[in-house]
């Protein structure tokens, strides 16, 4: 071999290598760049996912506002949907009121005039019985039963005979009746209330038997009493108990307004019970206590068993079909008659 191919083999033996070196390098750079390429895709890929998912977030955020306010809609439109079946009902019944109101008024077999009348009568009954239990008005009560009287002696049916003697009955016993026994029983009370202040303070023995001449001397300074006497004498508890009476004596004027029987007798006795501790014993104060026995043993309400009793019966009456007469004038196939010359 000559120099010449000794010194080619090396140089292409180097040559080869940096070919393969390079080619290696190509190959480095070349996988890197697809790297790069496949991390950005991918990058831009999720930022995309992302940007999609936010969207379809709002979106839903959306469709769920929108749905809720459909669903208030839908609330809303069945609450007036409920509303006006109600106002239809109602008006429905009304109707159907009317319509009975007026079948009753075109009855040909019932007098309007007489029909009106014992309506009026009726009501006015109850007015009289409602002013009685209520407001314990007895003049109310008088003149509402006048008027039902007059009214009923408006109608000329023999049916209602025994109605107009109930009636009579009624009103003899509310005239016998007098004054309102609640108005009688607050103006004893106030009388009574008005000698509490002028009830002696002290025994009237006391007053009439001589003293000894040291309970004279005394008396500016010490002021003797028997130990049995329970009366109480110091100012603050005797300005403290007349304060209780006081009160009392409202309570037992409210309880008698309202008609409060045991209310009003729970006061009469604490009134009772403080009486003594405040003032001796003495003629007024017994006078006074015997006064507020017979207040409790008054009735509040007149006891008066025949009140209602002609409301009852016109009731009953009614609800058996009662219908007055038609007047024989206004009857279709009654004869006319003839005059002779």
């Amino acid at each position: 071999m000559t120099d010449d191919e000794s010194n080619s083999l090396p140089r292409s033996r180097g040559n080869r290598g940096l070919w393969l070196a390079l080619l290696a390098i190509a190959v480095v750079v070349f996988a890197g760049w697809r790297s790069w390429e496949t991390w950005q895709s991918r990058q831009a890929q999720a930022s995309d996912t992302e940007q999609r998912l936010a969207a379809l977030q709002e979106r839903v955020e959306m469709l769920r506002g929108d749905m809720r306010k459909q669903t208030q809609r839908l609330q809303d439109a069945a609450a007036s949907n409920r509303i006006l079946r109600d106002e239809v009902l109602g008006l429905g019944q009304r109707g159907a009121l009317l319509e009975e109101s007026v079948a009753r008024l075109s009855d040909p077999s019932r007098h309007g005039a007489q029909a009106l009348r014992l309506d009026e009568a009726e009501m006015l009954l109850s007015q009289a019985a409602q002013r009685l239990e209520i407001a314990d008005d007895v003049d109310g009560a008088r003149r509402a039963y006048a008027l039902a009287a007059g009214t009923l002696d408006g109608i000329d049916d023999h049916r209602l005979l025994n109605l107009k003697q109930a009636l009579a009955q009624e009103r003899a016993a509310i005239d016998a009746l007098g004054a309102a026994p609640q108005a009688t029983l607050a103006a004893q009370l106030d009388d009574f209330a008005a000698q509490i202040p002028r009830l002696p303070r002290r025994p009237a023995d006391q007053d009439t038997q001589p003293r000894p001449a040291w309970q004279r001397l005394l008396a500016p300074l010490v002021d003797v009493r028997p130990s049995r006497d329970e009366t109480i004498v110091a100012p603050p508890q005797r300005a403290a108990g007349e304060a209780a009476l006081q009160i009392e004596l409202s309570l037992a004027r409210a309880a008698l307004e309202r008609g409060d029987q045991v209310g009003f007798r729970a006061a009469l006795d604490r009134i009772d019970a403080w009486l003594p501790r405040l003032w001796p014993d003495s003629p007024p104060l017994r006078q006074g206590r015997a006064q507020l026995k017979a207040l409790r043993a008054a009735p509040l309400r007149p006891e008066l068993p025949v009140l209602g009793s002609t409301l009852q019966q016109l009731r009953l009456l009614r609800s058996a079909g009662l219908q007055p007469h038609t007047p024989a004038a206004a009857a279709p196939d009654a004869p006319s008659p003839e005059v002779e010359p």
